[in-house]
């Protein structure tokens, strides 16, 4: 019996599956070489495109790097949207829940690629402006996120201050492993004890 004929792709597919293999290989490249270690060469051999094809959709290498973090943040922003939004609403512990979707957030490839990029920004104003713009508005998604399931009350100064506190804590202590790594429960162990502190700044009465 004859395989079924497959539909060809259409133009417009093609082009977003080649977009999409640059930022995936552009992402990985970050995580496993750094950003000096991240070229070009390496990316299309990583995607399996080719050097035209790079240059055509991202011609620097800023450019690639940038749109790969952004690309990552919105899949993992879509995968909250979809997977975590409507547990935190019906949770009976929305406050320490949150603060946990924070901490994950906060976690594994895209943490470490946008690190990669807040290095190499210290000495390279052009990134240095861009890096800046991609973190506001990866902090404002984060409040609408906030207020989708806390309400308006986010938009009060003393909780809005509470929520930069939390999120620079989260910074600070997945940054501490890159200094000091450790096993996966003795990091767990300082989330759980800064939890609890950050808890008490936000309800001090309880």
């Amino acid at each position: 019996m004859p395989s079924p004929v497959r539909p060809r792709r259409t133009q417009e597919e093609r082009t977003a599956a080649t977009r999409a293999a640059l930022l995936d290989a552009t992402v990985a490249c970050l995580v496993e070489y750094g950003y000096h270690g991240t070229t070009t060469t390496r990316v299309v051999q990583r995607a399996g495109v080719s050097r035209g094809a790079q240059v055509h959709h991202f011609p620097t290498k800023n450019d690639l790097v940038l749109a790969a973090v952004e690309h990552l943040a919105r899949k993992r922003a879509d995968r909250f949207l979809a997977e975590d939004l409507d547990r935190l609403r019906a949770s009976a512990d929305p406050l320490g829940d949150a603060l946990d979707l924070l901490w994950r957030a906060f976690q594994g490839p895209l943490f470490e690629a946008s690190m990669e990029l807040w290095v190499t920004a210290r000495t390279d104003p052009d990134l240095r402006e861009h890096v800046a713009e991609f973190e506001r508005l990866i902090t404002a998604g984060l409040l609408d996120i906030s207020r989708a399931v806390f309400g308006d009350q986010v938009d009060d100064p003393e909780v809005r201050g509470n929520l930069y506190v939390a999120l620079e804590t989260i910074r600070g202590l997945c940054l501490l492993n890159f200094v000091h790594p450790t096993t996966p429960e003795r990091q767990e162990a300082r989330w759980l004890r800064s939890k609890a502190r950050l808890r008490r700044m936000v309800t001090p009465d309880q």
